[in-house]
């Protein structure tokens, strides 16, 4: 079993940065890490991915070169800085674990989920 407790996310305008949070609790050092996000009317949208090693990162091309997964296992904390936001950043953003690297694009091949943080950029 598996939890996962967001922080960050928040107002800002076009341009600005945030970094959002996912600490983790339970048996998670074997999980995959990624980070979803979900547009009013829009699916959840596979955004990064990595392993907490931090050998194995994946990003969708939008935000590759903008935003940046990262892991701490000591504090059990999944990051996503985010920089250079746009407007269509504006989204819930989740954090998500699975146990396997396969089909990490796939929202409905991860076991658990974090509780949503909400991101909207300005322009």
């Amino acid at each position: 079993q598996v939890q996962l407790e967001q922080s960050g996310g928040g107002s800002v305008q076009a341009g600005d940065s945030l970094k959002l949070s996912c600490t983790a609790s339970g048996h998670f050092s074997s999980y995959v890490m990624s980070w979803f996000r979900q547009a009013p009317g829009k699916e959840r949208e596979f955004i990064a991915a990595t392993s907490w090693s931090g050998r194995m990162t994946y990003y969708t091309h939008s935000v590759e070169g903008r935003f940046t997964i990262s892991s701490d296992i000591s504090k059990g904390t999944v990051y996503l800085q985010m920089n250079s936001l746009k407007p269509e950043d504006t989204a819930v953003y989740y954090c998500a674990a699975k146990q396997r690297w396969v089909e990490i694009m796939a929202p409905g091949q991860y076991d658990y989920w974090g509780q949503g943080t909400q991101v909207t950029v300005s322009s």
